[in-house]
């Protein structure tokens, strides 16, 4: 297939679909879940009953309703995935000996191939048939946002171009000719690190999830595009829930058939140490898929316990972590018994809250915050009061009384939590845009991410450019924020520390001009950049190739937006004007309009090989700037 052309490429894939589609009869067992038992052969694997990678039946499925997949699946799924099980393959001498002439690594490889198309053709469900019917229903009938379409689906048009553009063909062409060139690992080695843009898919899976079956019940012509689909011959009578679990599930499979397909090949095969590298990638990949997976779990957790807090503006924070919540007591010398109380426990700060009488939305209100950072812990001697404990902070000293000593033991252990003591739990790199201290937003160069080694947030080089002593380290001078400077030292900042954090400048557009790949003034045009519809003086920088900084001005010290353009979707916009193009993602969407179609090319040109992660190689390679 190689020096295909794109329509080529295409209708093979659309040849497959129908394949996938023909494939299917009432009654018969999907190809998918045939190709499922043939993967699971008897001494080879591990037995599936309960397995990683197993579906549900279509029975299951139809009777269970859109709600079947649910948190405790993808929980279920996650620790499958940590405990390794579902990666022990067969141990030498197990494996029944081969039946055919041809070599056991080659059926591997076809194994991979025949689950390969079957997985395009479920993408092509996905996409062209369950997206699109959405989408055009959305645009006539206006029954339900098109918004809402695409959070549901999320990055899946990226996920199948890729795999029905660039892997299947490869593994196809790889497998016509075997003879000659009798390896994969290399084409593997090329496919694993586009891998990564399932981590999207997956940290959006059971919001997508929730979407689908509130809008299932809330529009009726949403219902009847889904029901219409579900009931042809290309779903196979599975609801959409079912074939949207195919992606989570991909990436595992490829880790089983390569592993075995390095086990099976002989030592002196040349393909050895790529198939081992490929296999390590894969491996990595899984491993970024189910951090995504437990990410996305804390963060619905995180948001269950915000919303029984009213959503206030100054404590909801996705990078917070919950610690420990419970009941107590308040004791007051001003009336005559202890009043209850609920305490929220976060990595930085204790809520002290009264529970609502009347829950309607909220089911507590914040009386006090208390910053976790110089807080103090400690046992009060009170025979009225037994198990009650003093909380001292900078904002409030509270008196309270645990229900059983065991309590008063578990929140004793807020005083670990006193800065120094223990190392802090790091809040993470992708979860912050801007420093945690300064609130000045990060970028590549001038204003890169540290961590404070005391209270573990994300800060820049200027705000933890300080040394304290920690006692968890030993005592050795670790790099700290200046807030916990001042706290762990009692020293207030040096003079020559101020000017120098007065004298550092970032990096300005007129910088980022000069060594860039592309720039010129763009119209930004839609909501996403306001109702006004600015100019912006936009930069793909050359030692910064992957993102888009949008500036005010040419001569600007700093952007207002940067945009990571990796596994965004370029698009042409309305057909009524040529100069326009989009940036779409997953729910989030960019539209740009050049001041002449010539300009407009060159624009999405370097911005497809931005969100393809291509980077320069040499000072003259592609450069698309004026």
């Amino acid at each position: 297939m190689e020096g295909a052309s794109k329509e080529e490429k295409l209708a093979s894939v659309f040849n497959l679909v129908t394949v996938f589609e023909n494939s299917r009869s009432p009654g018969a067992e999907p190809r998918a879940h045939r190709l499922e038992a043939e993967h699971h052969r008897p001494g080879c694997r591990p037995p599936s009953p309960a397995g990683p990678l197993e579906k549900p039946t279509v029975g299951e499925t139809l009777e269970s309703g859109p709600r079947t997949v649910s948190r405790r699946y993808l929980s279920s799924l996650k620790n499958k995935l940590s405990s390794g099980a579902w990666r022990k393959s067969c141990q030498p001498g197990t494996c029944p000996a081969p039946g055919m002439q041809e070599p056991e690594e080659k059926r591997i490889v076809q194994e991979l191939l025949e689950t390969e198309q079957a997985y395009v053709a479920r993408l092509h469900l996905l996409d062209q048939v369950f997206f699109q019917e959405l989408l055009k229903e959305a645009r006539s009938s206006k029954a339900f946002p098109e918004d809402v379409v695409r959070l549901i689906f999320s990055n899946i048009s990226s996920i199948y171009q890729f795999h029905a553009q660039f892997f299947l063909p490869e593994l196809q062409q790889r497998l016509d000719d075997w003879t000659t060139t009798p390896r994969i690992g290399d084409v593997i080695q090329k496919l694993a690190p586009f891998l990564k843009m399932y981590s999207e898919y997956v940290k959006n899976f059971e919001r997508a999830i929730e979407l689908l079956a509130t809008w299932t019940d809330k529009s009726l012509p949403f219902q009847e595009v889904l029901t219409r689909i579900q009931n042809s011959e290309a779903s196979g009578s599975l609801t959409l829930q079912h074939h949207m679990l195919e992606p989570v599930q991909r990436i595992p499979r490829y880790e089983l058939l390569l592993k075995e397909y390095v086990q099976k090949l002989p030592a002196q095969a040349p393909d050895l140490a790529d198939a081992q590298k490929a296999l390590d990638m894969i491996f990595s990949a899984a491993q970024h898929s189910n951090t995504a997976i437990t990410e996305m779990e804390r963060l619905q957790e995180l948001w269950e316990v915000y919303q029984r807090l009213g959503l206030e503006d100054d404590i909801v924070d996705p990078s917070n972590t919950l610690l420990r919540e419970g009941p107590v007591l308040k004791i007051s010398f001003r009336r005559s018994g202890p009043m209850e109380r609920y305490l929220f426990l976060f990595n930085n700060m204790l809520l002290y809250c009264v529970p609502r009488v009347i829950q309607v939305g909220a089911h507590f209100q914040v009386r006090t915050r208390i910053d976790v950072a110089g807080m103090k812990v400690r046992e009060l001697t009170d025979a009225e009061f037994p198990h009650s404990f003093l909380v001292s902070g900078k904002q409030r000293t509270l008196e309270l009384q645990a229900r059983s000593q065991e309590e008063m033991i578990s929140w004793m252990q807020l005083q670990s939590e006193e800065l120094g003591l223990r190392a802090p739990q790091w809040v993470r790199d992708k979860m912050v845009t801007m420093c945690m201290r300064c609130r000045e937003p990060f970028n590549a160069l001038k204003r890169r991410r540290h961590h404070c080694r005391a209270c573990g947030y994300v800060v820049c080089a200027r705000c933890s450019d300080y040394r304290a002593e920690l006692k968890y380290d030993s005592n050795r001078p670790n790099r700290v924020c200046l807030d916990c400077y001042t706290f762990l030292t009692g020293n207030v900042l040096p003079e020559d520390k101020e000017d120098k954090r007065r004298g550092i400048l970032e990096k300005g557009s007129a910088a980022g001009s000069e060594q860039s790949l592309m720039c010129s003034f763009l119209q930004l045009v839609g909501d996403k950049w306001g109702k006004s519809g600015p100019r912006g003086w936009c930069v793909i920088p050359r030692d910064d190739p992957l993102v888009l900084y949008v500036y005010a001005a040419p001569q600007d010290m700093r952007a207002h937006t940067s945009i990571p353009l990796l596994g965004y979707q370029v698009t042409t916009g309305s057909q009524a004007d040529p100069r326009v193009f989009q940036l779409q993602q997953s729910g989030q969407l960019y539209t740009f309009k050049a001041e002449t179609e010539e300009l407009r090319g060159r624009w999405v040109k370097a911005m497809e090989r931005a969100a393809s992660g291509w980077s320069p190689r040499g000072p003259n390679d592609g450069d698309l700037s004026d």
